[in-house]
């Protein structure tokens, strides 16, 4: 099972999760949920890379392997 699957297998919409900042965007930031699975925290004040936050899950897209959050 690819880490991916894990991640949706043990987590679900609403879900609450602590990240690491792995990349900061224009839009947001790509915050590091589990080892290799990044999800697009919408945010117009994202911490610097490397912070650790608590996001919430809003959104998962399994077909595109994508989810996105929001703060917790």
């Amino acid at each position: 099972m690819s880490q991916w699957q894990e991640f949706v297998a043990a987590h679900a919409e609403g879900g609450v999760l602590d990240g690491v900042v792995a990349r900061v965007v224009p839009f947001g930031a790509f915050v590091e949920v589990a080892p290799g699975v990044h999800g697009l925290w919408v945010t117009e004040a994202a911490p610097g890379p490397g912070s650790r936050v608590t996001v919430r899950i809003e959104s998962i897209d399994g077909e595109r392997r994508r989810f996105s959050l929001v703060q917790a």
